[in-house]
């Protein structure tokens, strides 16, 4: 297994299902928290925050990231945030990433979204020089704020529309928040050039997943590993070459699914539905791109060439232009024979 795991550390790779709060290491958030000491519940000792971050469950979970988006104020934090989340991916072998960023959260607590996305972009060019990080921009709905933050979203991207912003997402919870309600500002958001990335099937059934598909035109599903209960939305998924944006430690820390034994991965590779392997919120859920793969190499039985199959299977389903496909695919090819 130790060379399994130096193979994935030195593996270069895609990342296409991360939050851009939810990446914030304890290092961060800590130092976050004593900028704004005393205006939140938040540790500022990065050891106390593995306690903070054990989740009851989803609705928890939200709560719990909620309190850290509070400690971003302003366009140097959301700066600060940024460079060193791509840092972090960096020190991965992650070349490229598309980074699930929500403004409306930012904006309706005071930062401008003109600062705002030019922070975010002053971020990304500094990464790219300092770490070889291509970052992208997936600027996501929450959901439970409903259609007044779709609207925000929308207006976000279609007006500021910072170079880096390719897609567009709904996250936040999925019971009592349904797609097709979403569907006039996905319409709008994909005439303008923008890619379609619902969350769907992360904790509500198979239904939730066709919904993104019908009603959001979803060209990917963030997590939807509830299809794997719906063989039709299996064959529909596999057929389509519509690819799941898996995140396992993320399903099983937000009591999604019951255990990482239990995980549908296996049954939705075996149905042949494009699965790509994500660490969602990493530092929240105790986890790291790099263990999200030997995770999947376990669940799997992969040895080092299904890894790098892994690998190549987050390059296709990405946003990345033809050119950068093939270059980050021949950059894996070569590791993987070497």
């Amino acid at each position: 297994m130790t060379d399994l795991t130096s193979f994935i550390a030195g593996l270069p790779k895609a990342e296409l299902h991360v939050h851009h709060v939810g990446s914030a290491s304890p290092r961060i958030v800590a130092e976050l928290a004593a900028r704004h000491e005393g205006a939140s519940p938040v540790p500022a000792d990065p050891a106390a925050l593995a306690d903070y971050f054990a989740f009851r469950d989803f609705g928890h979970f939200i709560e719990v990231y909620l309190s850290v988006v509070d400690l971003i104020r302003d366009d140097e934090d959301v700066r600060t945030l940024t460079y060193e989340v791509a840092r972090e991916l960096a020190r991965q072998q992650v070349r490229y990433a598309e980074l699930t960023i929500t403004p409306y959260s930012h904006v309706r607590r005071g930062i401008p979204a003109a600062e705002f996305c030019a922070a975010i972009e002053d971020a990304r060019r500094s990464a790219a020089a300092d770490f070889g990080i291509d970052l992208r921009w997936c600027f996501d709905i929450p959901g439970e704020a409903g259609l007044p933050a779709a609207e925000e979203t929308l207006r976000i991207a279609l007006e500021e529309r910072p170079d880096g912003l390719i897609s567009f997402g709904l996250g936040g919870p999925e019971v009592g928040v349904p797609r097709p309600q979403f569907k006039p500002y996905f319409d709008k958001a994909r005439a303008a050039g923008l890619r379609s990335v619902p969350h769907a099937g992360e904790t509500t059934g198979p239904e939730t997943i066709w919904s993104a598909l019908r009603d959001l035109g979803a060209e990917r599903i963030g997590h939807g590993v509830s299809a794997a209960g719906d063989p039709e939305l299996m064959a529909y998924l596999a057929d389509n070459q519509v690819p799941l944006e898996v995140c396992p430690t993320s399903n099983v820390r937000t009591r999604a699914v019951p255990s990482l034994d239990e995980h549908p991965l296996p049954a939705l590779v075996a149905a042949g539905v494009p699965v790509t392997i994500n660490s969602d919120d990493p530092p929240m859920f105790g986890t790291t791109l790099e263990e999200e793969y030997a995770v999947a190499a376990r669940l799997l039985g992969l040895d080092t060439a299904g890894v790098a199959e892994l690998a190549r299977a987050a390059v296709r389903a990405s946003f990345l232009p033809a050119g950068g496909k093939s270059a980050l695919l021949a950059e894996i090819d070569g590791y993987a024979a070497g």
